[in-house]
């Protein structure tokens, strides 16, 4: 169940309020610009104040801006990434199950390319394996963007890590934190994980018809849960700072444009040289290893231009890794 933005309303509302945050707007003048009755723009006021935007009532006037929180809204995001494709479209839910399930049916329906969706909060967000994805309302960043590569399917994998290339660059850049990342795409800051991603595809043999790209980053928590702490943490811990989301997403849109013209102009290993280069897994680190069929103690030996990983076993046997996870050995 998703509530939200989609008919663009609010976000035709916050784009209003912010224009005129200096007067008080008449609520028969904001009715009338957004096309809804007046007893709904106060809905929609009501759902605005829920997620912390100080709105104030002026009995018999109208309504006028006083505080504007980090919102993700359409508006306020897309101006910022001038002519980029990613993003050309962007719809935002304030709470919905998966933005992953979003715009998979989305992309069923025939969104182009770039579309991208946001959520304020994730009710069964996802990452890999069928793990669940833990998102705080208006914390995190929580966006899946469809893609459409002239590619074909084997070369997939290569989005995946071009994707943790692009968050690793936008994370680094936007926090100066010291960012890693971990094989095949899980981002990390000192040692926990910060940045998921998951990609899921419709596709034939030979031909990809859209790549759908989960990407959830842990921003502004305040704490991780529990049983999370050991292994996840958020900027705002590592950081001890409150970042703007809204600042990072367009860091991140733009980067991912930019590693996605890459993949389509050098092709995967000029991604592969990348994801090497932002990562201490890469080679040299001892690693357990985890698979379908067994666990392993194993150490780092290089990316491979397709995005596997070599790993040379303890008893010096090597292998390249297309599917599994891997965990340090402390």
């Amino acid at each position: 169940m998703s509530t939200g933005t989609t008919d663009r309303k609010i976000d035709k509302l916050i784009h209003l309020l912010v224009k005129n945050a200096t007067v008080v707007v008449p609520g028969p003048k904001i009715a009338s610009e957004i096309g809804v009755t007046r007893s709904t723009v106060w809905d929609y006021i009501q759902k605005l104040r829920a997620l912390g935007v100080e709105i104030k009532g002026h009995p018999s006037s109208g309504y006028q801006l006083q505080k504007l929180p980090d919102i993700l809204a359409p508006s306020l995001i897309r101006p910022e990434l001038g002519d980029n494709q990613i993003g050309h479209r962007i719809v935002h839910y304030f709470r919905t199950d998966s933005t992953n399930t979003a715009a998979l049916a989305l992309a069923a329906k025939g969104a182009a390319h770039g579309t991208v969706v946001l959520a304020e909060e994730q009710t069964a967000g996802r990452g890999r394996f069928g793990r669940n994805w833990f998102s705080e309302k208006s914390s995190g960043i929580y966006a899946s963007i469809v893609l459409r590569p002239p590619l074909a399917p084997a070369v997939a994998p290569m989005i995946t890590l071009m994707t943790a290339v692009a968050a690793h660059q936008a994370v680094s850049t936007t926090t100066g934190l010291p960012v890693d990342i971990r094989w095949p795409n899980d981002v990390l800051v000192n040692g926990k994980k910060v940045c998921g991603i998951l990609t899921e595809m419709n596709a034939e043999v030979d031909r990809l018809h859209a790549v759908v790209v989960g990407i959830g980053i842990n921003v502004n928590h305040h704490e991780m849960p529990e049983e999370l702490r050991e292994i996840a943490t958020s900027l705002r811990i590592e950081g001890r700072k409150t970042y703007s989301r809204s600042h990072l997403l367009v860091a991140l849109l733009k980067e991912l444009e930019r590693k996605y013209y890459l993949l389509l102009d050098e092709g995967g290993a000029a991604i592969a040289r990348r994801w090497a280069a932002g990562s201490t897994y890469a080679e040299g680190k001892r690693v357990r290893v985890r698979t379908n069929s067994e666990e392993f103690v194993a150490t780092t030996a290089g990316l491979e231009p397709n995005g596997a990983l070599r790993i040379r076993r303890e008893d010096g046997r090597q292998e390249a890794m297309v599917s599994g996870e891997i965990l340090e050995v402390k």
